[in-house]
């Protein structure tokens, strides 16, 4: 990572931005997501968070959170639904793969903002686009207004032949009919 593209990421932590995270598989998705958690903690060390995921990768060492884990029986929409009446000040979803990225989208739309995900992508502009995908899975509408004024940041990391390195660190806005990116890292 690069020192503008480490600030970035902090301030963003600081200003309690949602952050979308998106890579390949490898590319090191949770590796960072956890280390964003440990920024979390160390900045906001008060603040309830609430981590979502269907397989046990994310660590947390916050005095005050819950860890929930989606089963057979238990799908990640339900979890995310539920998130609300556990009071959360932050919400870290371990990876999106279906509807419920329209969920996580409201969680974080009303009063719980500071959140961070992952989603399968190859960069920052293809994450939006797949986040817009799995809405579709459950509404008709692709929600772009929503999944701009949700998403503040998206970092894209990948594997490169000298190692995990983080490519893009982005903003989205929403103008007219399109998504505006532009880069946080300088």
């Amino acid at each position: 990572m690069q020192p503008g593209q480490r600030l970035a990421l902090m301030q963003a932590v600081r200003d309690r931005s949602n952050i979308l995270i998106c890579g390949g598989t490898t590319s090191g998705k949770t590796t960072l997501t956890n280390a964003v958690i440990d920024q979390i903690v160390a900045i906001h060390p008060q603040h309830r968070l609430v981590i979502i995921e269907d397989t046990a990768e994310l660590q947390c060492t916050a005095a005050n959170y819950v860890q929930l884990r989606a089963t057979d029986t238990v799908d990640m929409r339900r979890l995310l639904k539920g998130t609300m009446r556990l009071r959360p000040d932050r919400i870290v979803v371990g990876e999106v793969r279906g509807g419920e990225a329209l969920d996580m989208l409201k969680a974080w739309n009303t009063g719980h903002p500071g959140g961070c995900c992952t989603v399968h992508a190859n960069n920052a502009r293809a994450a939006v686009i797949r986040i817009e995908q799995l809405i579709q899975e459950v509404s008709q509408s692709p929600m772009r207004r929503l999944i701009a004024e949700a998403i503040d940041l998206v970092v894209s990391i990948a594997m490169t032949p000298a190692g995990r390195r983080v490519q893009e660190v982005l903003s989205v806005a929403f103008d007219r009919d399109d998504y505006v990116f532009t880069d946080r890292s300088h």
